[in-house]
């Protein structure tokens, strides 16, 4: 009887444990499968609501400044070599070859101070990213 009693009381547990620890979602909810509805509003616009009260409308206010411009989180396009200007793709292409000082190069004196340089120009960009992303974030929380 002991052996039958254990597996019983140990489901039993993690059913509550679950349950505690909000795990579990009501009925309601998870029978119909419905996604909660959310509307983006502008300034001093109003949520809508149903008649009845029977469905919830989760409601994101922005500034009524931003109504007409594409979203945020559309408008953030980090540049990369597939959506990097033809200009930009002719400059890097002008330092093919290059050698001496100045640049990143084994061939010609001072070669390693170039090299120096890059790594310089690229942890500032790096930084520069992680900051911006950061504000972002810090936005995103406000």
């Amino acid at each position: 009887m002991t052996r039958s009693l254990f597996p019983r009381l140990t489901i039993t547990a993690a059913a509550l444990a679950a349950a505690g620890s909000g795990l579990f979602v009501s009925a309601p909810l998870a029978a119909q499968n419905v996604p909660t509805p959310t509307m983006t509003i502008y300034g001093n616009q109003k949520c809508p609501t149903d008649t009845n009260g029977n469905e919830i409308v989760v409601c994101v206010r922005r500034a009524p400044g931003e109504q007409f411009r594409i979203p945020k989180e559309l408008r953030e396009l980090e540049v990369t070599p597939e959506n990097q200007s033809w200009a930009a793709k002719a400059e890097a292409n002008d330092k093919v070859g290059v050698e001496g000082i100045g640049t990143c190069s084994t061939v010609g004196a001072g070669g390693s101070m170039g090299c120096l340089a890059q790594r310089g120009q690229q942890y500032k960009r790096e930084r520069e990213a992680t900051k911006k992303d950061q504000r972002a974030v810090d936005r995103a929380l406000e």
